[in-house]
């Protein structure tokens, strides 16, 4: 199969416009994906299914990812003068990263027999710009897939054909699987904490005393 580089630079010349960057990974894996923009991400997807070198017919695993704001740190050299004598000297730069949420794609070529080929797509925020397209009507398994992010991570896929939550109940309040998520002191179903959940309402419940 083609490197990485080299899908990447037919993807440009096949869809124009297109915007990818590719995302290293430091795992022990060490698999890297490509980061595709939102506007472009359909005719992507779609010319990597259909390219006859490619043919990534399927999509094995669909998830999502949330990236909540941080505040980045890295190391960089700068010149200054140190008792008058330029010097090249060690500084810490601190930047702040907003946040964002990610739909994550594993596509494979079963008529080719190879891959992944692993694509990656990101909202605006985390807040009011979650929207993304659905790729259901390029790789039709994406369809359960994409509605578990949704449920799961609030992302928001545009184009699905029911998008709905397939895991919580429709009622349901907020997103489990975002990192801020804070798991409530009871459920319906037991209005009175026990167990764990009673050690974790002691933790923050305000004593009578101080009321």
């Amino acid at each position: 199969m083609e490197t990485l580089e080299q899908i990447k630079t037919r993807i440009e010349s096949a869809v124009p416009g297109a915007k990818l960057e590719i995302i290293p990974n430091d795992s022990p894996s060490g698999q890297r994906s490509l980061l595709v923009d939102n506007r472009s991400a359909v005719a992507v997807a779609t010319f990597l299914r259909g390219d006859a070198e490619l043919r990534l017919d399927f999509c094995s695993n669909a998830t999502g990812v949330d990236w909540p704001e941080a505040e980045l740190t890295e190391k960089v050299k700068v010149k200054k003068v140190v008792d008058g004598v330029e010097k090249e000297v060690e500084e810490v730069k601190k930047t702040s990263r907003p946040g964002y949420l990610e739909a994550v794609y594993h596509l494979y070529s079963m008529e080719r027999k190879h891959g992944p080929v692993i694509i990656r797509l990101r909202t605006e925020n985390r807040a009011d710009q979650n929207h993304l397209p659905s790729l259901t009507p390029v790789w039709r398994g994406c369809e359960l897939q994409e509605r578990e992010i949704f449920d799961l991570y609030g992302i928001r896929f545009d184009g699905h054909p029911d998008l709905r939550r397939i895991l919580m109940w429709d009622g349901f309040k907020d997103h489990p699987m975002r990192k801020d998520y804070v798991e409530p002191d009871d459920y319906e179903y037991e209005p009175t904490p026990h167990d764990e959940v009673l050690e974790r309402v002691k933790q923050h419940q305000v004593p009578e005393a101080t009321k």
